[in-house]
């Protein structure tokens, strides 16, 4: 791990590394800053600017690689063409700007243990487990334990998947102890994700845990955190953005429409079969035409392609990106609760996001009225013979469990957390599998290639190196 990403590292440096695409992200004066001024940086500065980094953390070109990966999008030219075909190396990944953001985070919190700042504090955990749980879960053993002092460990060690799993919910557990705590310094100026509100934070805190719980298989847990995470959609963690080329451009915008249109889209993918499938079936209470057309439109790269909704949809350039929501912790409950073999709860909850989808939100956005039915499920719905269980699974809890993966694959899109879904559900129980099929060859990938810069400068770096179709420890 390079010295760059030690603490000394100051915001304007962390701008310069992190707008690699040249775009400002956000218009905001005090997210910019003159590199040849800046030789501190006070708390709530760093705070902006870290949550800037956070933000195209869930937006950039790892994210697309994990949604052409989980057969949601595709690689139809130049290198996504590469991804799409499973070619990659180590020249492929980097590690900057995820662990100097990350880096960020921590400075934020001794700052604001400098100043007593319990809340500021909290935020900055939330920001570290974020981004150290998106290292994990793409690259399996990663530092942590030793990543934020170059001075101590220059080459720090490799963590096993499952210790920084553990840590992750130290972490989390100690930012939820801070975010209750009775005062703290106001921030809302520097907080363009929920404007200062502790409370919402909070939320998010217990809606990661939850994710992570899921992951690892502990559906007890995951269904405690899940019960005080993210209560409603205004609770949703979203990215905001505008209509300024270069300034405040939603990412995958900037990348379909912009950048690289044409070298992805959606002919030949998975998720647009499944979401056909789903609208031509006998199913009379779901109709998800409005959320397809919001999804994909037809012909803005050639005649007849299926591309990214960069006119009125999802991938606008206004659109605001999520990172955490009401939609994921309640799909999380439903999925744990069904895997514990409570259907009637994990019916609940399943319910609750249609209940969501039906009144057209999604991501802040509102979808059309126009081939939109998401009516309130019974159980009898998944019974062999009923509507909601198309594969004609043999029990209920099965079948309910199929349309609540079906539903994660669906909302998550353009999120890595449906390939952490892909991943995650051959080693789940009961074995409940989308029919996502390869888009080459004979292996799925299951992992990132850890960075040639990370091989070139640290010895703790895993030996024999796993290549892409290794999977990940807490997927084995």
């Amino acid at each position: 791990m390079k010295k760059s990403f030690s603490n000394k590292v100051t915001i304007a440096l962390l701008g310069v590394t992190l707008l690699s695409s040249c775009s400002d992200l956000f218009n905001e004066q005090n997210i910019k800053s003159n590199p040849n001024a800046v030789t501190d940086v006070d708390v709530a500065t760093l705070l902006s600017g870290t949550l800037l980094g956070v933000s195209m953390l869930h937006e950039d070109t790892d994210v697309r690689i994990s949604a052409i990966w989980a057969g949601e999008l595709n690689g139809l030219a130049r290198q996504h063409q590469g991804y799409a075909e499973y070619i990659v190396s180590s020249q492929n990944f980097s590690w900057s700007p995820l662990y100097p953001a990350a880096s960020q985070a921590r400075l934020i919190q001794s700052k604001a243990d400098a100043v007593g700042d319990k809340w500021t504090k909290g935020v900055g955990q939330v920001l570290e487990a974020l981004l150290i749980a998106k290292a994990t879960d793409l690259y399996g053993d990663v530092p942590y334990s030793q990543a934020f002092d170059d001075v101590k460990y220059p080459t720090p060690v490799f963590d096993k998947q499952a210790d920084v799993y553990t840590a992750l919910q130290t972490t989390l557990d100690n930012a939820i102890q801070n975010l209750s705590a009775s005062a703290g310094l106001a921030f809302a100026t520097q907080d363009f994700i929920y404007g200062g509100n502790v409370a919402k934070w909070k939320a998010a805190a217990y809606t990661l845990k939850a994710r992570l719980y899921l992951h690892t298989g502990d559906y007890a847990k995951a269904v405690t955190n899940a019960s005080t995470g993210i209560s409603s959609t205004a609770g949703d963690a979203l990215v905001p953005h505008g209509t300024s080329q270069g300034v405040d451009y939603n990412q995958n915008y900037d990348f379909f429409r912009v950048n690289r249109a044409g070298d992805t889209g959606f002919d030949g993918a998975y998720l647009p079969t499944l979401m056909n499938s789903r609208i031509s079936s006998a199913n009379t209470k779901t109709n998800e035409t409005a959320l397809y057309n919001f999804y994909f439109k037809t012909g803005i790269t050639a005649t007849g392609s299926l591309d990214p909704n960069v006119v009125d949809g999802a991938f606008k350039s206004t659109a605001p990106h999520p990172i955490l929501t009401y939609y994921e912790n309640q799909l999380t409950l439903a999925e744990a609760q069904s895997r514990l073999g409570d259907t009637a709860k994990a019916l609940a909850a399943l319910n609750t996001v249609r209940s969501g989808l039906s009144g057209g939100y999604i991501n802040g956005q509102t979808l059309s009225t126009t081939g939109r039915k998401y009516d309130a499920y019974t159980l009898d719905d998944f019974a062999p013979t009923g509507l909601a269980n198309p594969t004609k699974l043999a029990t209920v809890q099965t079948a309910m469990l199929y349309e609540i993966i079906t539903q994660r694959y669906i909302v998550f899109l353009m999120q890595y957390e449906a390939f952490n879904d892909v991943r995650r559900m051959a080693k789940a129980t009961p074995l409940v599998q989308l029919p996502i099929p390869l888009y080459f060859g004979a292996q799925k990938p299951q992992r990132f290639i850890y960075p040639q810069g990370e091989v070139n400068t640290n010895p703790n770096v895993p030996s024999p190196l796993p290549d892409q179709f290794t999977k990940i420890p807490i997927f084995q």
